[in-house]
């Protein structure tokens, strides 16, 4: 990021990725490339609008970092392409990052959040929000998005309903969890991460 400082989103899934050896070994490109829909470091830099450079003999390119996840296990590296870097535009607004797991650390998440909420006079003015772990990539919400945008502080969390996290994830069934049980679950996590911005 053009500002030096890491976000408190990326910080907080930082510090819950894996154990202490993997946190040292790891890499974000690492875990970007992976391209796992539960990679903890997905949501928070789908928030923060970061893009990917990818470079090969033929030259660079940089990608949005959702146009480079394609799906679970899929990106759009070349073969002959190595991420190189994964810029961080200076964006507005706090961020936050929370996930639910079977437990705290050492897991793979049922459902992970990232939020990045601007308030000005009490008005929500720009709101980026993400969902991990419930689809087959992790995926921002443009539609709860949008109607964040312009809502009194006060009556931000009404606005982050199940049905409407539903409509935009898709989630998944699979033997951590069903359909149902991560959007309610999804949808929870960003009414707290939320919360807890305003």
């Amino acid at each position: 990021a053009a500002s030096g400082q890491v976000p408190t989103a990326l910080r907080q899934a930082a510090g819950l990725v894996g154990g202490r050896q993997i946190q040292n070994a790891g890499t974000i490109g690492g875990n970007l490339c992976n391209a796992s829909p539960a990679a903890d470091g997905v949501p928070p830099l789908l928030v923060l609008n970061a893009v990917v450079e990818l470079a090969s003999l033929r030259g660079v390119r940089r990608l949005a970092l959702a146009d480079f996840l394609l799906g679970a296990r899929k990106t759009a590296l070349a073969a002959d392409e190595l991420l190189v870097a994964v810029h961080l535009p200076d964006v507005r607004g706090e961020t936050r990052f929370l996930k639910l797991g079977a437990r705290a650390y050492l897991v793979i998440s049922i459902a992970m959040v990232a939020v990045r909420i601007a308030v000005e006079r009490g008005v929500i003015v720009e709101a980026a929000l993400a969902v991990g772990a419930c689809s087959a990539v992790a995926r921002r919400l443009p539609g709860v998005e949008a109607a964040l945008v312009g809502v009194p502080v006060a009556e931000a969390l009404a606005v982050i309903s199940d049905a409407a996290v539903a409509a935009e994830i898709s989630p998944m069934d699979d033997v951590r969890a069903t359909a149902e049980y991560r959007a309610g679950a999804a949808a929870e996590l960003l009414r707290r991460a939320v919360g807890e911005l305003l």
